[in-house]
């Protein structure tokens, strides 16, 4: 099999299973810009913290958003600037927070927010790091009114 046989038969496999597909493809991204991340800021690798981050992907993000966004594409269909405008918003009401809150929710290592740009994981008690966890997918206003605890 040549290489144009192999790119055919990649393709046809894309278009026959859309939704694994889409999940390993998503979890390759965001895994690569983990460890993008992680080589950027001049630090040795973490394969443990990329390992953890493909997981979650894996198991819920990439799922969630192939189903999340096909589900708007049916409830709101068109690429008219209109209908794009309704997707954005609603994926920003109501996808945004299910994005972050499943993404900073953890039972073992709770998060404190201490600032918009700075998360420092430490003890502290769970009623507060779940109003902090849904106060902060709210959306992005408590990064825009910060407040003192």
């Amino acid at each position: 099999m040549g290489m144009a046989g192999w790119w055919r038969e990649l393709l046809r496999t894309v278009r026959r299973y859309p939704w694994p597909t889409n999940v390993l493809l998503y979890a390759a991204l965001f895994s690569a810009g983990d460890a993008l991340q992680q080589r950027l800021r001049g630090g040795p690798a973490d394969w443990r913290q990329t390992r953890h981050v493909a997981t979650v992907v894996v198991a819920f993000h990439a799922n969630f958003n192939y189903v999340w966004l096909r589900l708007l594409e049916r409830a709101l269909p068109g690429r008219a600037p209109r209908a794009v405008l309704a997707k954005v918003l609603c994926d920003q009401a109501f996808g945004g927070p299910v994005y972050v809150s499943a993404f900073y929710f953890e039972w073992s290592d709770v998060l404190a927010f201490c600032t918009a740009d700075q998360l420092q994981p430490r003890s502290c008690s769970l009623e507060n790091s779940l109003h902090w966890a849904l106060w902060f997918s709210v959306g992005h206003f408590p990064l825009l009114f910060t407040t003192g605890w």
